[in-house]
């Protein structure tokens, strides 16, 4: 008698402990799937620093048992405030706060990325379906019938799992984007600048005027913008400023002087200029995005999220967001179809891929508005001083009142 097929494993295994990753390990334990995250780097961690989480990922992430971990660490602006970098003035304002969570059903945070990292890691190490394995690289899978077998490298040695899926969460310079047919992140010719500064120190007090400790400030710019936020519980202030420049190799980040800064910001007002040059050193991160016309699954038993999948210049402040939404949506939808995981992976790409597209237009309109010079510089600051705060809010609905569960409720599980 022949012996029978062995069964195939249920097991998700997870590259990457990053944002996405761990968002997709609590997503997949909470529906019962057993997982197993191997991350690279020896400690885990998170490296950057301030992002904002808007309320369609805090939405996800109260639905995970993620909000508890945060409350020290974040802040609700209340506010998100638009300036003419040249004179300060501000040009709008979106009313955040209480009125965003009664209007999108959750609240707008601001944090410090390695809080929410933290967070995310406390959920997922107090599941027992899921086990994090730190030092460990995924650098291969084979897919076959019975799902795949996946190559870990750790401690010097290689073995084999089993999974019924492999997720990669591996980042803009995934190595495991080949599963999928997938190429390589390109450089986008834009550079982010970073720093994280006392609230109460000297260079936020030269600013202080026009930059309130409860709101998202940005400072528009024909060459560049500055965005400053609030984060670790209102201690330190976060700033993101982001030009143009060359491509610094695949790394994440190097330090650099303030002079570069300012000079991309020539003709800023004074009190703006003496702010950053008090900042004695930034961290500057290159910014590649990836091909949004890339595969991002392989029916057989692969798929990207993330950064992986769709890396994105940060102008829509939503690479954080996109994140937890893939996350969510796919274990969702691996669960209804565990038995047709090609299936599965096709509507989870089918229900994000228009979802990530709608963001990246935004975030490109947004580059064109924050950057615009001239006519046009003046016809935007007109436009958006008329506008009422509701209206401004209203504007944002389909990106902040996005629901992951609606989404798969409209697109349902059919057998394919």
């Amino acid at each position: 008698m022949p012996l029978a097929a062995a069964p195939p494993s249920r097991q998700i295994v997870i590259a990457g402990g990053g944002i996405a990753g761990l968002t997709a390990a609590i997503a997949f334990a909470a529906r019962g799937f057993p997982v197993r995250l191997f991350e690279r780097v020896a400690n885990l961690q998170e490296v950057g620093a301030g992002l904002q989480l808007s309320p369609n990922a805090t939405r996800i992430l109260a639905r995970l048992g993620v909000p508890e971990f945060l409350r020290a660490a974040s802040i609700r602006p209340e506010a998100v405030i638009l300036r003419r970098a040249s004179d300060l003035r501000e040009i709008a304002r979106v009313p955040l706060g209480a009125q965003a969570t009664a209007r999108w059903k959750s609240p707008y945070l601001v944090l410090h990325r390695a809080d929410l990292h933290a967070a995310l890691f406390a959920v997922a190490s107090r599941m027992p379906e899921v086990e994090i394995v730190t030092g460990a690289t995924v650098s291969d899978a084979a897919l076959h019938a019975h799902g795949a077998t996946v190559a870990v490298d750790h401690e010097g040695r290689s073995r084999e799992i089993d999974a019924l899926l492999v997720v990669a969460a591996d980042g803009v310079w995934s190595g495991l984007r080949k599963l999928v047919g997938g190429g390589a992140s390109s450089f986008s010719g834009k550079i982010a600048w970073r720093a994280t500064v006392r609230a109460d120190g000297d260079a936020v007090g030269m600013l202080a005027d026009h930059l309130p400790r409860d709101c998202v400030s940005a400072f528009l710019h024909p060459r560049a913008h500055l965005v400053a936020y609030p984060v670790r519980g209102g201690s330190s202030i976060n700033l993101a400023a982001f030009t143009q420049g060359g491509a610094q190799g695949a790394s994440w980040s190097r330090s650099s002087e303030a002079r570069p800064l300012i000079e991309a910001l020539s003709g800023a007002a004074q009190p703006l200029l003496d702010f950053l040059g008090a900042i004695g050193s930034w961290t500057i991160w290159p910014l590649h995005t990836v091909d949004p016309r890339s595969p991002w699954i392989n029916p057989a038993g692969a798929v990207l999220i993330g950064d992986a999948a769709h890396a994105m210049t940060p102008f829509a402040a939503q690479g954080a967001a996109a994140a937890i939404e893939d996350a969510y949506v796919l274990a969702a939808t691996v669960a209804d179809q565990r038995d047709n995981i090609g299936a599965a992976l096709r509507r989870y790409e089918k229900i994000r891929r228009e979802r990530v597209a709608a963001v990246a237009r935004r975030g490109a309109f947004n580059a064109f508005t924050w950057h615009a010079a001239g006519p046009v510089a003046l016809g935007r600051d007109l436009v958006l001083g008329l506008m009422p705060p509701g209206k401004l809010a209203s504007d944002l609905d389909w990106l902040y009142g996005w629901d992951a569960d609606a989404a798969l409720a409209v697109d349902p599980a059919r057998t394919v």
